[in-house]
């Protein structure tokens, strides 16, 4: 048990404990891979996307800390406190993003190293203890004083046993819940398809602009955020078919008022449409005082559509692909509304029958939401049981779990 066991100071118990070089070296075509912050994730060490210096400035670098087999690379710049081990052969060199820990491996085992630095009590220890204004960073001094409890080799062999088949185990049930997540968001888009692709009598088709009474995008000037106002809603805010006011700001009454034109004050029943960052996402407004930006565009159904049936509608995978795919923009890509009035829809000129696909699909869509929320909470139940397991294993009450759901 934890009681029994010594806790040491993580300098202690470590060869080396450094960071890695602060100048920026020149860079080259090819060479020694030169890895930070970025190549540490989820306890993995991503040998792709770095840079490269060449074998003399490497052999420069590291002639007194060598990166071997083995070895701990721990974040401190970015995403604190993140753990990887070393687990190739090949020469590299290291940025002061990341901290070398070389284990003393006679008394510590670099495995069970690696999980101790990845457990939320340590991660929270990491992130109270970041020092500097504006990017802050992890300074080597404080990760040598972490104190460490440490038990014979055998038992953290055995503690390390018992996590990595525990962590195999909420892995692969994690990767059940995400495809599960997956397959219910293709049959949402299937259905959609479905819908909108049994066109009967009635059904007729024109460029939306046909449909629309307004097409327009929000305000271009800045404008003053404060704690309370009408809301100010830009593409993030719209998910998931509605807009999220819990992530969006407020604008001052006066400016909402007097710096606005109507163009930015959608109307209740409005659509909106993401035309910039996460294209072709939709919403219809149902609350008034709010305010969009540029990236958002404002469609105002005419007689011809309902408000909902025309969100439904433009959703649909057909002309999300027709939006996306004439989208503008060489690295950046944006949706034009110059493009998107012009685009061709189908749809029933009878307002019932519009009404009866809407109330089709929404309750297929409460449906979908019943299954994804059961994955997304089994999802977050496994990143919890994994924080759980790490914080059983380092107080000395790890047993292992007989019933992971897979």
């Amino acid at each position: 048990m934890m009681d029994c066991w010594p806790v040491h100071n993580l300098v202690d118990v470590t060869d080396l404990i450094t960071c890695g070089v602060a100048k920026r070296p020149n860079y080259v075509d090819s060479g020694i891979p030169f890895l930070s912050a970025k190549n540490v994730k989820n306890g993995m060490i991503i040998w792709n996307g770095y840079q490269y210096i060449t074998k003399q400035d490497h052999d420069e670098l590291t002639k007194n800390n060598k990166p071997t087999r083995g070895d701990i690379l721990y974040t401190r710049v970015g995403s604190f406190g993140e753990a990887a081990i070393v687990d190739s052969d090949e020469e590299f060199s290291v940025f002061v993003s990341l901290t070398l820990i070389k284990p003393k491996h006679d008394i510590l085992y670099n495995r069970f190293l690696k999980y101790y630095l990845n457990s939320s009590e340590v991660k929270q220890l990491a992130k109270s203890s970041i020092s500097g204004s504006g990017v802050g960073n992890l300074n080597v001094g404080t990760v040598r004083k972490f104190p460490i409890p440490l038990p014979p080799i055998p038992e953290q062999q055995r503690i390390v046993a018992i996590l990595d088949q525990a962590f195999a185990d909420i892995d692969k049930a994690r990767a059940n819940a995400e495809q599960n997540l997956k397959n219910a968001r293709e049959l949402f888009d299937s259905y959609l398809q479905q819908v909108f692709s049994q066109r009967g009598e009635g059904w007729v088709e024109t460029p939306l602009a046909e449909c629309l009474e307004l097409i327009t995008y929000g305000f271009t000037n800045p404008m003053p955020a404060v704690e309370d106002g009408p809301w100010m809603v830009t593409a993030k805010n719209v998910i998931d078919g509605q807009v999220d006011y819990t992530t969006a700001r407020h604008t001052s009454r006066d400016a909402f008022e007097n710096l606005l034109t109507d163009k930015s004050r959608p109307r209740l029943g409005d659509v909106l449409l993401t035309k910039d960052g996460t294209l072709g996402r939709l919403a219809v407004v149902e609350q008034t005082d709010i305010c969009v930006n540029q990236s958002v565009a404002v469609l105002r159904p005419n007689e011809k559509v309902g408000s909902h049936f025309l969100r439904l509608l433009l959703s649909s995978p057909d002309y999300q692909k027709k939006m996306i795919g004439n989208a503008g923009g060489a690295t950046i890509k944006h949706i034009y509304i110059t493009r998107v009035d012009k685009m061709l829809v189908t749809y029933p000129t009878c307002h019932a029958e519009q009404q009866r696909i809407v109330e089709r699909v929404l309750a297929f869509v409460r449906q979908s939401q019943r299954i994804t929320s059961i994955y997304k909470e089994k999802l977050t139940a496994l990143e919890e049981l994994k924080k759980s397991l790490l914080q059983k294993a380092f107080s000395g009450e790890l047993t292992k779990s007989k019933d992971i759901a897979a």
